[in-house]
C-alpha cells in the first residue's frame, strides 16, 4: 500500500464541553456535504496531524507529546483520538470516505500506516485478525524464523522514542530504525557542508564534540 499524507473524511467529530454548565457535553459534528469543502486530514511531517474543510483548519493534533497523553484507536473505518493539549482533555473521531465500505476502510487503514511512524495506534481484535495473512496463523515455525532475521536488522522504533534511547543511538551503543521524523533534515546539501567547513576550521571544534559526548553520557546515567 503506497503511503499518502492527505486522506478524505465522511465525517468528523469534535467532543466538547460547556464549562459554564456543569456536566454539560456534546459532540460538535462536520459532515461531508456536496455544498460545502471537502473535510480533509493532512499529516505533515513535523508531527501533526491537520483536520481541515476548505482552507479551514478544524483541528490540529499533536503527535509526539508523550505517550499517555495521545491515544489512537481504530475502529474499522474509524480513527478515535484521545489526547491532552495545554493541560485539556481532548476527544475526536473521523470516520473515513470512500465509494465503498471496503474502500474507505483501506483509506483508514492507509492513514495509520502513516500513523505509526509517530505513534502506536491500537485496533480492534477482528482488525488484527483480519491483517494476518493465512501463512502467519498456519506457520509458526516460519514466523520464528522471521522474528530471527528481524533481530538481525537494526530495531525499528514504533511511536514514541525514549531519550535514552536517543542518546544510545547517537554513541553508537545500540542501532536502531529513528521513525521517520527523525531522518529529514531542514538543511541544504550547501549549507550543511558550509556548516562543517566552520566547525572543522574551528580549533575548539573537538573539544565541544569531546563535551558533548560527556554530556549525552550524563543523560544515560539520570
Amino acid at each position: 500500500m503506497t503511503t499518502k499524507n492527505t486522506w478524505k473524511l465522511k465525517r468528523y467529530g469534535r467532543f466538547i464541553s460547556d464549562s459554564d454548565v456543569k456536566g454539560s457535553t456534546s459532540w460538535k459534528v462536520y459532515e461531508k456535504h456536496e455544498k460545502k469543502p471537502e473535510l480533509l486530514i493532512t499529516i505533515v511531517e513535523a508531527g501533526y496531524l491537520l483536520v481541515l474543510q476548505g482552507k479551514e483548519c478544524l483541528d490540529t493534533i499533536p503527535l509526539l507529546c508523550v505517550a499517555d497523553a495521545l491515544k489512537v484507536h481504530q475502529k474499522l473505518d474509524n480513527l478515535m483520538f484521545r489526547f491532552t493539549l495545554k493541560g485539556e482533555g481532548r476527544m475526536v473521531r473521523m470516520q473515513f470516505d470512500g465509494r465503498s465500505r471496503a474502500e474507505a476502510l483501506q483509506e483508514c487503514s492507509s492513514a495509520v500506516e502513516k500513523l505509526r511512524e509517530y505513534t502506536t495506534v491500537s485496533q480492534d481484535d477482528a482488525l488484527q485478525a483480519a491483517n494476518q495473512s493465512p501463512a502467519d496463523a498456519s506457520a509458526p515455525a516460519t514466523q520464528t524464523r522471521q522474528k530471527q532475521e528481524v533481530r538481525a536488522d537494526p530495531q525499528a522504533v514504533q511511536g514514541k522514542i525514549t531519550m535514552e534511547q536517543l542518546t544510545q543511538h547517537f554513541l553508537g551503543e545500540t542501532v536502531v530504525r529513528l521513525p521517520e521524523v527523525y531522518r529529514h533534515s531542514y538543511f541544504t546539501q550547501g549549507d550543511l557542508e558550509l556548516i562543517l567547513r566552520i566547525c572543522l576550521l574551528d580549533p575548539s571544534f573537538p573539544a565541544f564534540v569531546e563535551k558533548v559526548e560527556t554530556e549525552l553520557r550524563k543523560l544515560l546515567e539520570e
